[in-house]
């Protein structure tokens, strides 16, 4: 007897899995401006039955020097009643730990679907810059913020060139951090004479060309020499290239910058 015929037709989809909704806190400290998304706990009722948009305590970098680090800020607006389901709000964080610091964020606020608009915040989205690397850009310190703003939200072309122009202004300081980690390590008076020579060569090639024999070993990104990596990246044209791989290339040059003023801790 044979087998009961097996059903026709199209398989069934595959269960589409149902999107991450974070909490309006999470919303807050980790989404880069104009970003919208469906949250938490955006808002409630208060005691007298009027909504009123929820103002959660949140983990941000703290700059001042007693912090310097992560610390919990606190709001600081009052209770920001809701009258409509479309509004416009600005909030006011300050941190706990030293009450110097403030975060401010404009949000659009579109309570029926509890959707929130991250519209700007001040100061400016992205995680701290290490320290040694704005020492290192010195006078390009704007020039590289706003690089690295553009890559935080994905602006990949933007990013491209910033970054480019900085590591071009500043290749000669690039090549001497290089130098003095390779002095620290006790290189050859020889080896230092290549570092000043290709920190004083005006093409970028021809000084890699110089000391490629003396990068420290500390230095290297995954066995790879980071001058060779920045040149290779620089070398891209801005003007074939997608946003997506500009946006890649971006995030390279930083990194290969972070990792010289920083060894492999980047």
């Amino acid at each position: 007897m044979s087998s009961p015929a097996q059903p026709t037709g199209s398989q069934p989809a595959a269960a589409v899995a149902a999107p991450v909704v974070r909490s309006f806190a999470e919303f807050l400290e980790s989404t880069p401006p104009d970003t919208v998304e469906t949250v938490t706990g955006l808002w409630e009722y208060n005691q007298a039955g009027h909504p009123y948009l929820n103002t959660p305590e949140i983990s941000l970098h703290c700059e001042d020097e007693r912090c310097n680090g992560v610390r919990v800020f606190r709001s600081e607006t009052s209770s920001v009643y809701l009258r409509s389901d479309f509004e416009y709000e600005y909030v006011t964080y300050v941190c706990r730990n030293c009450s110097k610091k403030h975060k401010t964020f404009l949000l659009l606020v579109l309570k029926s679907t509890n959707r929130v608009q991250k519209l700007g915040e001040f100061p400016p989205f992205g995680p701290p810059v290490p320290a040694r690397v704005i020492t290192l850009v010195g006078s390009d310190r704007e020039l590289f913020l706003k690089g690295r703003r553009a890559e935080l939200r994905g602006l990949g072309i933007g990013a491209f060139a910033y970054y480019r122009r900085v590591v071009e202004d500043k290749k000669g300081a690039i090549i001497e951090e290089i130098g003095k980690v390779a002095k620290r390590l006790g290189a050859s008076p020889e080896t230092l004479a290549l570092f000043a020579e290709a920190q004083a060569e005006t093409q970028f090639s021809k000084a890699i060309d110089k000391i490629k024999a003396a990068i420290p070993q500390s230095l290297l990104i995954n066995g790879h020499n980071p001058l060779n990596l920045l040149h290779s990246a620089l070398s891209e044209n801005l003007h074939n290239g997608t946003d997506e791989k500009c946006l890649e290339l971006a995030t390279s040059i930083r990194f290969d910058r972070t990792c010289g003023a920083h060894g492999n801790r980047a």
